[in-house]
């Protein structure tokens, strides 16, 4: 299990992730909420895959972590698990519990390292995005892959990039050449977690505009009044069609509201495409720290990859 220096580490970019997304962290309370755990016995129950490159650009490489139940049978759904930090800090290690969580429920679950935007501007990151799931498809064999179930999953600027993975398939300036280009990078469900899915909304363009802007200026390479084509490109509203897979919205009780996803719900159910919101109680944006929300979470998670991957789409 991770040390508590690297639960430490992973909160610190949480909150800094709320803060991008407009969400003011909860006042402290003596009443402190449990941490998360894993119970020593579920990660004995899975394989794990640490390191595995997934992309390459010229000498920069990519990798990812993978999670599996050891007990091999048929080929399983796959999930691509997403971490947050505004875009430019986090590293994978931060849905590790997620991903194991969700192993241990009868998936494979990889989380990706990503170009963040103090490397690379958008789109690389969506970019890198889409190469891991054509990585997975490609070692399909190699780790029990069923290549035609793979979902994504993200928490803040992770959510904003599995909803945007979500709908985006088949966007040729999103696909990037990270590698695999036989394979596709359309994901059969997505569940954005404390994500932002409308970046042509004018509280986006407001908060870009600032000269402080430390996120969505950095990650686009200027404001949304200077570059509204790139938000648009940005947006997973924006991709939105009637082919697009189920997408729910899973976000912390306290969080800002706009991860409610209001207008982006309406299209979809307009588009006749599966959606939802899930308000965790009492939860803040960095709800994966804490031991009931994470809980709760991954018991939510479960349930929509098992009606939409397992069962296919209704």
């Amino acid at each position: 299990m991770k040390s508590l220096k690297a639960q430490s580490l992973c909160l610190f970019v949480c909150l800094l992730a709320a803060v991008s997304f407009g969400q003011n962290p909860p006042a402290a309370s003596s009443d402190k909420p449990a941490p998360t755990r894993l119970p020593e016995s579920l990660v004995a129950s899975l394989e794990a895959h640490p390191g595995l490159v997934y992309a390459r650009y010229g000498e920069r490489e990519l990798a990812l972590d993978l999670y599996r139940p050891r007990e091999r049978g048929p080929a399983l759904p796959a999930i691509v698990c997403i971490h947050g930090g505004g875009w430019f800090k986090g590293d994978r290690s931060a849905m590790t519990f997620l991903a194991q969580a969700l192993a241990a429920r009868g998936y494979v679950a990889v989380t990706v390292s990503y170009r963040l935007s103090g490397e690379a501007k958008f789109p690389a990151a969506i970019q890198d995005a889409k190469a891991a799931v054509r990585w997975l498809r490609a070692h399909a064999a190699d780790y029990g892959i069923d290549g035609s179930r793979v979902g994504v999953t993200g928490l803040s600027a992770g959510g904003h990039l599995a909803a945007l993975l979500t709908t985006s398939g088949g966007v040729a300036e999103l696909e990037g050449n990270g590698g695999h280009a036989d394979q596709s990078s359309a994901v059969q469900a997505g569940i954005a977690m404390g994500a932002q899915s409308d970046l042509e909304s004018a509280r986006i363009g407001e908060l870009s505009g600032k000269d402080d802007d430390p996120f969505y200026g950095p990650f686009l390479g200027g404001s949304q009044a200077e570059m509204p084509e790139m938000y648009a490109l940005a947006s997973p509203r924006h991709h939105l069609d009637r082919t697009d897979p189920p997408l729910l919205f899973l976000t912390g009780e306290l969080d800002d509201p706009s991860t409610h996803a209001d207008a982006m719900r309406v299209d979809l159910e307009q588009a006749g495409i599966p959606t939802g919101l899930v308000l965790i109680p009492r939860a803040p944006h960095a709800f994966l720290m804490r031991q009931e929300a994470f809980d709760r979470c991954v018991a939510e998670c479960d349930a929509f990859f098992s009606k939409h991957l397992r069962s296919g789409r209704p």
